[in-house]
C-alpha cells in the first residue's frame, strides 16, 4: 500500500493514509481504459443527426417530362438522389451509439485509471471540508494553497451544494461525487483530489489484495 500526505484547506500536511493497492495500484490495462472511454464518450453522444430519404421528401408525385421526345434524359420524379433538392442516399438516421461493457471491466478500467494517478504521484487527499456559503474565492485558496494549477478532480462523498456552487466559477476543477466516479473524468484531468470520507467511502470493504 502506498502512503500519501493529508492536507489541510491552508495546505498543511496534517498526517497519512494508505492508498489501498485494489484501486491504486492494481496492474494497469491500457486496452480495457480505452474501450471504457469509448462506451462513455459514445454514450453521450446525442444521435440526432438526421436525413430525408426519396419516400421523406416532398413533391416528385408524377413524371416531370414524358419519357421520349424531349432531348432531355429520362426521370421519373423530381425527389431521385441524383437531383437538386432530392432525397440522400444512406444518409445519417437518430440513432443510440452506446454499447454495453460488463461492470467488472468498468471497475477494472477505473482502477486502472486511479492506479496511473497514483503512479505519477498525482493522488491528493484533504481533510473534509464545507463552506457556509458559496464563495469562489474561498475555493480558489484552497487550490492556491496546494499549489495546484493543471484541471482537478475532486471527489466529495456526498452532494454538498456551497463547496459544489464555489467550484463551478473555477474552469480547472471539476467536482464529482464518489459514487460517480469513472474512468472518462479520472483521465481527463491532471489530477484526482480525494477528501478524508470521500477516500474512506471508495476503500470502504476492500482488503489489501496487492496488485488482483
Amino acid at each position: 500500500m502506498k502512503s500519501v500526505p493529508v492536507y489541510d484547506l491552508e495546505g498543511n500536511k496534517t498526517g497519512e493514509v494508505q492508498l489501498k493497492d485494489y484501486y491504486f495500484g492494481c496492474e494497469i490495462n491500457i486496452p480495457v481504459m480505452h474501450l471504457v472511454v469509448r462506451r462513455q464518450l459514445a454514450a453521450a453522444r446525442r444521435g440526432t443527426a438526421s436525413t430525408k430519404n426519396r419516400s421523406a421528401v416532398s413533391g416528385g408525385g408524377r413524371k416531370p417530362w414524358r419519357q421520349k421526345g424531349t432531348g432531355r434524359a429520362r426521370a421519373g420524379s423530381i425527389r431521385s438522389p441524383l437531383w437538386r433538392g432530392g432525397g440522400t442516399v444512406h444518409g445519417p438516421q437518430p440513432r443510440d451509439y452506446s454499447f454495453k461493457v460488463n461492470r467488472k471491466v468498468r471497475r477494472l478500467a477505473l482502477r486502472s485509471a486511479l492506479s496511473v494517478r497514483a503512479s505519477e504521484d498525482r493522488v491528493m487527499i484533504l481533510e473534509d471540508f464545507t463552506f457556509s456559503e458559496p464563495k469562489t474565492k474561498l475555493a480558489a485558496g484552497i487550490f492556491r494553497a496546494l499549489g495546484v494549477e493543471d484541471d482537478v478532480l475532486l471527489v466529495l462523498p456526498e452532494d454538498d451544494e456551497n463547496v459544489v456552487k464555489s467550484m463551478r466559477n473555477l474552469p480547472f476543477v471539476e467536482v464529482i461525487r464518489v459514487e460517480d466516479l469513472n474512468t472518462y473524468d479520472v483521465l481527463a484531468n491532471d489530477r484526482v483530489i480525494f477528501t478524508r470520507s470521500s477516500l474512506d467511502k471508495l476503500q470502504e470493504g476492500v482488503q489489501d489484495e496487492g496488485s488482483a
